[in-house]
């Protein structure tokens, strides 16, 4: 029950090491992939060299330790609601994260006419980025009573604000095809970092 305990306080960490090994990976059995103008969906989209692997060792498990660390968040006593939504949001984003994977993108991003899996793999993905983006705002204005300390209170915000200002860059180098995957990446990993955070604080706390 301890290791149990540990493990899922740390899912928040775990998650985010998980999955920057796991597009590395993923992206060293797709030939000419390239980081910094591809998506990281593109790692899974149908047609893809990687098209099975990618969900396999990124998607599912990934799904699982977002769904677990929002539980743990849930299920503190001394959260209280706002923490607790914000454990809410970070399931969903797990949930997402699974249907990103079981419905993949079409192989060409920027097609005008997307096919269904494509059209729920956009959905989910949307989803997705409201929900981490979101979640830092109930951790950084919840009750003291929740003890979470200025500095990371501090923290959340500006995670928000920082990963806010990286998506608006991605969406202008979507028009122009551009670095969408350096952009991408920094918007997202920022995000993952604060999760990760927020789960080393609640560890050592």
């Amino acid at each position: 029950m301890v290791l149990f305990e540990t493990i899922a306080t740390l899912s928040g960490l775990i998650a985010t090491v998980w999955i920057t090994a796991g597009v590395i990976l993923a992206a060293r059995f797709y030939p000419g992939y390239d980081h910094s103008r591809q998506f990281c969906s593109e790692l899974g989209a149908a047609g893809s060299p990687t098209e099975k692997l990618s969900p396999a060792i990124n998607n599912y498990p990934l799904g699982f330790l977002f769904c677990l660390f929002g539980w743990h968040l849930i299920q503190l006593s001394e959260a209280g609601t706002a923490i607790a939504i914000a454990g809410l949001l970070i399931i969903i984003h797990g949930i997402g994260t699974w249907v990103a994977g079981f419905f993949p993108m079409d192989k060409d991003p920027y097609t005008k006419t997307p096919s269904f899996n494509c059209k729920v793999h956009s959905w989910a993905g949307f989803i997705m980025l409201l929900s981490l983006l979101v979640a830092p705002l109930f951790v950084a204005f919840s009750p003291e009573i929740a003890d979470i300390p200025l500095w990371f209170r501090v923290c959340s915000v500006a995670t928000v604000v920082l990963a806010t200002y990286y998506l608006v860059k991605m969406a202008r180098a979507v028009k122009t095809q551009g670095q969408v995957g350096t952009w991408q990446r920094i918007s997202y990993w920022i995000k993952l970092i604060w999760l990760s955070g927020l789960s080393l604080m609640l560890w050592l706390g």
